[in-house]
Order: C-alpha cells, then structure tokens, then sequence
C-alpha cells in the first residue's frame, strides 16, 4: 500500500509538472574594414532548460536553468588570430508564484524602464540596442514583485557577487558587498509612470591605495513614465549620489526624452527617436559642459518573413556618428541576419557588451540563428 502511494504521489506530481528543453545556436560573422581587416568568426549556442511545477491552481513553482558556451577566432592583416572557447551560465534561478506574488531566486534578468535606444535606468543589464538578439548577461540576487489589483506594483531586490559595470556606471561595484533597491509602477491615464531606488558601494583601487575611489557609498533614485496619445512619448532619468567627494563625477544625472509613431506607409513604417542629456558635477550637475546624444530607429517589415531598420546615434559634442542597417529574413528552420554598420572609436552613450563583438570603423556583419 505505501508503495502505490508513493506512485501515485509520483505520477500526480508529472502530471502537474512540466520539462522543456530549448536552446539556440548562432553563428556570427564580422568584417571590419577600417585598416586594420579585423576579422571574426564565433559559434555561441545558449542551451536552456526550463522545469515547471503546478502546486495548485494558485502556486507554480519554476526553475530555468541556462548556459553559454563560445567559441571564437579573430584574424587581422597582420595574419596574427587569437582564438577563445569559454563556458559560463546565463540563467539560473528559481521562481515560486502565489496569486500575485512572486520570489525569483538566482542568477537572472532584471530590466525596467521606458526608453529603448539611450537608457538612463539599464542598471542590471547590458544590452546593446545594435545586437538584434538583445543578449546579455544577468545578475546574482534575489527579486519580490508584488501585483495589486488596481494594476499597481512593487519590486524589491537584493544583489550580491555582481562586481561588473553595466549601463552608465562610471565605477564597479565592490566585491563582497551586497546591492538593494525597490521599484514602484503603477497605471495611469494614457499611461504608467514608475519610482525607483538603488543603493551600493562602488568604487576600484588597483593600486591597492586608499583613496575616494574605494569604497564609495552610491545612491541612485530613478524615474520614468510612457504615455500613448495615438503617437507614443516618455521620459526617464536618473540621479546618481555619491557620498564620497571624486571631483566631477561625485554627481550624474541623466534624462532621456523619447516619442515613437508608426506611419501608415506600405506595412507599417516605425520610428523611434530619443535624446539624451548628461551631466556631472561636485555639487551642480551641469557645472560641466553637458553630453547630449540623440538616436533614431528606424524599421519596415516587408512582408512575413523580411524586414528592414535603419538605426543612427549622433554624439553632438564630438560629432561622432554610429550606422547601423539591418536585415532580416525569417528561413523555416532559421533567422538570418545582414548587417552593416560604422562605429566610431569612442562610443559614448551606447551600452557595450562582451557577448556582442563591435569594431571601430565601417563593417559587415552577419548572424545566423537556430532556434529549438
């Protein structure tokens, strides 16, 4: 008897849960032609499990499990490549959900905000709006969103063992020592705005001396809001405090203002457009002379399975431009995707990351992507 309990237990629990086995293979192909002929080669394939629990009609319980694993050549006209294979997880973590409450555990995602080319609140995420995979790595912590009825919310978090800079950090944060904030989001006419707050120690000392640098205490208090009027606007900024006198940059701020419409052109003609102000300073954030960047997207789907966009950053007080073209075609089986770009060699202003490969000058580059 105790036996055909226990399977009935365990087959009770397979019916109410569920495995899946995804992943996706990418093969990505880069030429610079800037003087230098920098080209790359690399094969990334991303294989995800996901494991999900049905507790009742009211509890789920879910575990993600996902790595990374590349490999890479790099060649240059002086014939001379370096080549890399690396392995390091993506995603790990565990979520349990009550109603509306949910506990995610782990190495994971974490991403808000309104804007979507220049990001003042891209706090835990580094994705590069010129990757059309939108890639990146996660962070270590744990997160607490709680949904209310009148379609408000809050989240809560705390990190731990993230010591990389992401967005506009002008410091990393300290090993060993643990990060917190809250977000508040709620629903409003033609709209949503949101509140958020971080707090860290930030700071590096590779000269192993004491200075401001280290161990720098490091408020930032955000805000953003998007309304829909027909053509689409919003807002977000961030105020960052550092307690710690480091000159110029004991005080940022940051502000983007963005609007997108799609036009009634042929499928749909979209287009976005953002400016961004900076500003830093000891005491007033614009003691200094203002950074002001401004991008536009632009894209046309030209049937099913094509699609085309057009993407351009202007940095206004050095005149640097940033060019990218973009298409895609969707295979049965595949995506493909062809691209040309110019970057300069300062790239301020755009997030950067070590997953997606971007070199300075003109180039062509192009990404096949299997998905199962």
């Amino acid at each position: 008897m105790k036996r055909l309990n226990l399977f009935l237990i365990l087959f009770s629990s397979l019916i109410y849960s569920q495995i899946d086995i995804d992943g996706q293979l990418n093969f990505q192909g880069n030429i610079g032609l800037d003087d230098d002929k920098i080209l790359f080669s690399g094969l990334r394939y991303l294989p995800e499990l996901n494991y999900d629990y049905e507790l009742d009609s009211l509890k789920t319980f879910t575990v993600q499990l996902a790595g990374n694993l590349s490999a890479s050549k790099f060649f240059n006209s002086q014939n001379k490549s370096d080549q890399e294979i690396d392995f390091s997880p993506y995603r790990i973590w565990a979520r349990y959900i009550y109603k509306q409450t949910e506990f995610r555990l782990g190495l994971q995602k974490i991403d808000f905000g309104s804007a979507i080319l220049l990001r003042p609140l891209q706090w835990f995420n580094e994705i590069d709006p010129r990757d059309p995979l939108r890639l990146t790595n996660g962070v270590y912590g744990i997160l607490f969103r709680q949904y209310f009825n009148d379609n408000s919310n809050i989240w809560l978090w705390s990190l731990y063992g993230n010591e990389k800079t992401r967005g506009f950090d002008f410091l990393p944060t300290l090993e060993n020592n643990p990060e917190y904030g809250f977000r508040y989001q709620r629903i409003i006419r033609n709209g949503e705005i949101g509140f958020s707050y971080h707090n860290r120690r930030a700071g590096q000392d590779y000269q192993k001396i004491i200075n401001p640098y280290m161990k720098n205490p490091e408020s930032r208090f955000g805000f953003d809001a998007k309304w829909d009027f027909g053509i689409g606007l919003w807002l977000e900024s961030t105020y960052i405090n550092r307690k710690k006198d480091i000159g110029n940059f004991s005080k940022q701020f940051l502000l983007t203002l963005g609007s997108d419409y799609t036009f009634g052109i042929g499928n749909g003609l979209n287009i976005i457009a953002e400016h961004l102000i900076t500003g830093y300073g000891k005491s007033n954030i614009f003691r200094q002379e203002k950074t002001e960047y401004s991008a536009i997207n632009v894209s046309y789907p030209l049937n099913l399975s094509q699609s085309f966009s057009f993407l351009y950053y202007h940095q206004w007080q050095t005149s640097n431009n940033t060019f990218l073209m973009n298409y895609q075609y969707q295979f049965d089986k595949f995506v493909g995707y062809l691209l040309g770009y110019y970057n300069p060699k300062s790239q301020g202003g755009i997030q950067q990351n070590e997953i997606i490969n971007t070199f300075a000058g003109p180039g062509i580059q192009f990404l096949i992507v299997f998905n199962h």
